[in-house]
């Protein structure tokens, strides 16, 4: 007597299809090794992917279903590798990047069990990562905290760019995908975020009123250009057209600094701005725009030509290779910062202690990022109804697909004088500053502002 066909089990080819508890199941053979995976709740879709494997398997092919089980420490490091030798992502991205992965891995560690990659649980993890307590700048003695809300968003953002990395390697089962994507990290709410302060213009004027002579013309750079910190330390004289009045923002990948975006860009000067940088370079015709504070008025040997720098960068980098030493793109990014010290370059850490000491002195203690010198500029480009498309130029911003300009900001060229027009008549909407600027320009000294 034959059989009956059971309504919940049937045969696609190679591939078995039945129900279990609520769901329908595959199950084949694949080489030596057997595969039972839950599909679908749905007949029809369970269906659908059962004669797509089966065609696999009669094909010889790998089948839709498989994939290769991967450690969170190998796919980890597998990622960061990625990061370094293929996609030559910065140094400071993969310093992030590592740092925020890092995480993962302890969590993992901490667990009896340690899941590979595809059983790790997201919410357990974002859970975990509410209750650890970290210090902030990395050092082993620095006080520990919780993560902020940011951080969290981050360092789950990091790890769900990392699954999608694995997924496309077929570290993942394909029938569940990123298991990061669950979170809604759109949704996250940021409730302890640290306040942006943005400068009006009383605030700005009192804020250089009482800024050193050295420290006055670093934020006065900084609040009429919008320069990132790190593009105003690493600022050389032949970066600087004080004839033409435009600021030439380079990449210096040979003295190993590039800009954040890798976006170069000109920013236009005012002739306010024109008169103080000329104060502070002075004679000087090569090296650093802005110097330590001790080096004003000096003579420095290492000040030189972007050439001399490189050179001095390259005999670093000989003398270690000859020593039989193996360099790293982070290695030579610190042979790179000892050469900017050298010459004088002033450290951001130094900027930004500046910065909070003044604005303790005018009452103002809970700003406590030269950030906000950015984003006061762009807030007054906005004021002054600058065109977005300059904007984003100036600031040197990655234009994105989702911008309001769309293909339109591809085919659109702005003229140098339409950015200089319209960044300075926004920039003069303050004119209190730039007066103020005039007027200590005309008080100090010639060699007070000069470095030799």
């Amino acid at each position: 007597m034959a059989r009956r066909k059971r309504s919940d089990r049937m045969r696609v080819g190679k591939v078995t299809l039945y129900s279990h508890h609520g769901a329908w199941w595959l199950y084949f053979s694949e080489g030596n090794r057997r595969v039972r995976r839950k599909v679908s709740d749905s007949l029809k879709d369970a269906e659908i992917l059962a004669a797509q494997v089966n065609l696999q398997l009669t094909q010889g092919a790998p089948t839709l279903l498989s994939f290769q089980p991967i450690s969170v420490a190998d796919l980890r490091q597998h990622f960061l590798d990625y990061h370094e030798h293929v996609l030559k992502s910065s140094v400071a991205t993969l310093v992030r990047y590592r740092a925020a992965t890092q995480h993962l891995e302890n969590f993992v560690a901490q667990q009896h069990r340690q899941p590979d990659a595809h059983q790790l649980r997201p919410d357990a993890f974002a859970a975990y990562l509410r209750q650890i307590e970290v210090a902030p700048n990395g050092h082993k003695n620095a006080k520990k905290r919780k993560l902020r809300d940011k951080g969290v968003c981050f360092i789950l953002e990091t790890c769900r760019s990392m699954y999608n990395y694995a997924f496309k390697r077929r570290h993942l089962p394909p029938y569940v995908g990123n298991p990061f994507s669950e979170l809604p990290l759109e949704r996250l709410k940021i409730e302890d975020a640290k306040p942006i302060f943005v400068f009006d213009e009383a605030t700005e004027l009192a804020f250089l009123r009482a800024a050193s002579d050295w420290a006055f013309p670093i934020h006065f750079t900084l609040a009429k250009t919008g320069l990132r910190i790190g593009e105003v330390t690493h600022l050389l004289i032949e970066d600087v057209d004080l004839v033409g009045g435009w600021l030439h923002v380079r990449n210096k990948t040979e003295l190993g600094w590039r800009i954040k975006t890798g976006q170069e860009r000109a920013v236009p000067l005012l002739p306010e701005l024109i008169a103080v940088l000329r104060s502070v370079i002075g004679s000087r015709t090569a090296g650093l725009v802005f110097v330590r504070e001790r080096f004003l008025g000096k003579t420095r040997k290492s000040y030189g030509e972007r050439a001399d720098l490189e050179r001095a960068l390259q005999q670093s980098i000989d003398t270690c290779r000859s020593a039989a030493q193996v360099l790293g793109r982070a290695d030579i990014q610190r042979l790179a910062r000892k050469v900017w010290w050298n010459a004088g370059a002033v450290k951001q850490d130094i900027i930004r202690q500046s910065f909070v000491r003044i604005m303790r002195l005018i009452g103002h203690p809970e700003a406590t990022c030269p950030k906000s010198w950015r984003h006061s500029f762009a807030t007054l480009l906005q004021d002054a109804n600058v065109d977005p498309l300059i904007r984003q130029q100036t600031l040197g911003h990655k234009p994105t697909n989702g911008n309001g300009l769309g293909m339109t900001g591809s085919y659109t060229h702005t003229r140098p004088e339409t950015q200089r027009q319209q960044i300075e008549q926004a920039l003069r909407r303050w004119a209190a500053s730039l007066l103020y600027a005039c007027e200590r320009i005309d008080a100090v000294p010639s060699e007070t502002g000069t470095a030799q």
